[in-house]
């Protein structure tokens, strides 16, 4: 795992050279602190690729970047080839000769064999840029679900320059921090800013499973791979579906096992995370190591789950226990993830990345368990409003009003859940999930931004943005996990995990995260994943014979902390002094009446803000760290 970076520019040198390259490297160091390597080339452009590296796999010759012995083409790619080992004996059998044992060679010749569609080939995670000295040209790519970030920035001169993290842009001379108003708007509908957006007005990310070249000055941005909305279903049920989920899973969680440095997993004790240890378990020679941390707050606290999971399939088990000092640590937060970013999980999934860091450098996840298997609430709810809303009025009226009466001011509380439920009416299912996973909706976001920034935003409407990203897919179910997919999975939760365990320097793999798992998926009915009752209801029948039962069949509890007691109790001042201060109200960005009313009523507990006030505070914190200074290497906190 790594960083890379990189500039194809036609300034003098003393404008942008190796000098500026190397500043950009120093903010991404974390990501690659056992070497760095430069490649320069000088012409028309002049072509300058950094890499930091985390040594992984071939330690002793894996550096880069890496030039083709063959031909004058130069990678620099951060991620792993997960079927390296099996793309390099066909190359061979073509006549290439290898000089390494590095998965990165292998995308050299397989460039050299089947030019830009060699991506199509490759089965893992990944970023990379690849300059060819023939074409004067560059190719470059970020794997299917978008597990490693690429972002970049095109200038007026044709000047191209890209990056793992955007504060390694933001250390180039002149480069503006501007805050882009569409992002802002789709970061207060849903806690993250979407690809191909950043926070900065000029900086793009790459999306998912799309290309990039770059030629003569010219960019161009295609897709090389999509979910396959018109798909086969399976014809398959019971035992034959759950063996056949097991094999997809034990080969996704073996290529995913081949390290040269100690690995292990983080287990949190939910179906997921002890399925991706449980399969290892059963492939490994030796104990599987794996990582929990719990919280003192027993709603929040899995840990027992976690223990137990272990012991059933005999890991070599580390817990902690930690109370999140969230006010030290969100300063750190705002500098490790350089764009506005709200997910209150980002604070475990920092420390759990610190706890496994001490002892691995390779973790295995659960991540992605959810979108492909229809695990989130939500799509429950989604099929249990269709329901409901076919019940005649009067049948609805009493059992509504006495769920409105519950309090609602609780995080965790049915009170909550049930106020979310009822009050989105709208008859479009798709509409109806932009509502539940939404911090603003359109009304309050409008009630919330001064009519300057809503204005600025240019009439982008994230609900609709949203719900375009389902489209093809007919079942309810199916469309809501194609959303997911790709927009919640790669923009928050992997984005997420990425920042967090990558400021560790620590590499994250997620079994469910391979597209080939993913394909499988999709192909499965609905109604074998998703019932009134529960989620994921066959990929908990396949574990069954792996796991406790109990850690099968409980209910999703979520990697969370206690937000709303939080901004009540001990952030209380923290929150004031942070967004109600002359400079954060001064902005232009939010009407100060309509923040002054969030903090009161919530912090008075007449309502429930709690995560449209952390959107904010992070939001804040990410403007005072990265839109007003001019930040340097020198500035970052250590994680």
């Amino acid at each position: 795992m790594c960083g890379i970076a990189g500039i194809l520019t036609s300034r003098p040198p003393a404008d942008l050279g190796e000098r500026e390259l190397r500043r950009m490297m120093r903010m991404i160091v974390h990501r690659g602190p056992d070497g760095d390597g430069v490649h320069l080339e000088e012409g028309n452009p002049r072509v300058l690729l950094g890499h930091q590296r985390l040594s992984i796999i071939d330690l002793d010759t894996g550096a880069q970047p890496m030039t083709s012995p063959c031909a004058p083409v130069t990678i620099t790619f951060n991620g792993e080839i997960y079927n390296y080992r099996e793309l390099r004996p066909m190359l061979e059998a073509k006549g290439h000769r290898f000089r390494t044992r590095s998965d990165t060679e292998v995308i050299l010749h397989l460039y050299e064999e089947k030019g830009d569609a060699c991506v199509e080939d490759l089965r893992g995670m990944f970023s990379f840029a690849l300059w060819d000295a023939r074409t004067r040209r560059l190719l470059a790519a970020r794997d299917r679900l978008g597990v490693k970030p690429f972002v970049y920035r095109m200038d007026a001169d044709g000047t191209l320059s890209f990056a793992s993290e955007i504060k390694a842009l933001l250390a180039l001379p002149g480069v503006p921090r501007e805050v882009d108003p569409q992002a802002l708007a789709l970061f207060l509908s849903f806690q993250y800013v979407p690809h191909p957006w950043t926070g900065f007005r000029g900086i793009r990310k790459l999306p998912p499973a799309h290309v990039l070249t770059w030629q003569d000055g010219r960019v161009t941005v295609k897709p090389y791979w999509r979910l396959e909305s018109g798909a086969e279903k399976l014809n398959l049920t019971g035992k034959a579906l759950e063996e056949a989920l097991r094999a997809q899973l034990d080969e996704a969680v073996r290529l995913r096992m081949i390290s040269e440095v100690p690995l292990g997993a983080f287990l949190s004790g939910g179906v997921d995370s002890s399925a991706v240890a449980a399969s290892m378990a059963l492939q490994s020679k030796s104990p599987v190591r794996t990582f929990s941390i719990g919280f003192e707050e027993a709603a929040y606290d899995e840990t027992a789950h976690a223990r137990a999971v272990a012991a059933r399939i005999g890991a070599q088990h580390r817990e902690e226990i930690v109370r999140p000092d969230a006010m030290a640590l969100l300063p750190k937060l705002a500098w490790q993830y350089d764009e506005p970013f709200a997910d209150s999980s980002a604070l475990p999934t920092w420390l759990v990345s610190a706890h496994a860091r001490r002892h691995v450098t390779v973790a295995l996840t659960g991540d992605g368990g959810d979108e492909a298997f229809g695990g989130y609430p939500r799509y429950r709810a989604n099929l249990a409003f269709e329901r409901w809303r076919s019940l005649p009025a009067w049948v609805r009226a009493a059992p509504e009003a006495l769920l409105k009466s519950l309090p609602g001011h609780d995080e965790k509380g049915l009170g909550r859940m049930a106020r979310r439920f009822l009050e989105v009416s709208d008859p479009d299912p798709m509409r109806r999930y932009a509502h539940w996973v939404a911090f603003f909706d359109p009304v309050r976001r409008a009630a919330l931004m001064s009519p300057e920034a809503h204005r600025a935003a240019g009439g982008l409407e994230p609900f609709e943005w949203l719900g375009g990203l389902g489209a093809g897919f007919s079942d309810v179910v199916d469309r809501m996990e194609a959303v997911d997919l790709q927009s919640y999975l790669p923009c928050a939760l992997l984005t997420k995990v990425d920042i967090a365990s990558m400021a560790h320097s620590l590499e994250c793999r997620g079994p469910f995260l391979d597209h080939k798992l993913i394909e499988f998926a999709l192909r499965i009915p609905s109604s074998q994943k998703v019932g009134l009752l529960g989620g994921k209801l066959c990929l908990k029948r396949a574990m069954a014979p792996r796991l406790p039962s109990r850690s099968v069949w409980r209910a999703k509890m979520g990697f969370a902390v206690p937000v709303s007691r939080w901004l009540r109790s001990e952030m209380s001042g923290f929150l004031r002094e942070t967004l109600l201060s002359q400079k954060a109200l001064g902005r232009g960005l939010f009407r100060p009446e309509a923040v002054r009313t969030l903090v009161d009523e919530h912090v008075s507990g007449r309502a429930y803000h709690a995560h449209r006030l952390w959107a904010l505070l992070t939001l804040e914190l990410w403007q005072k760290t990265w839109v007003e200074p001019a930040a340097s290497p020198s500035s970052a906190p250590s994680p």
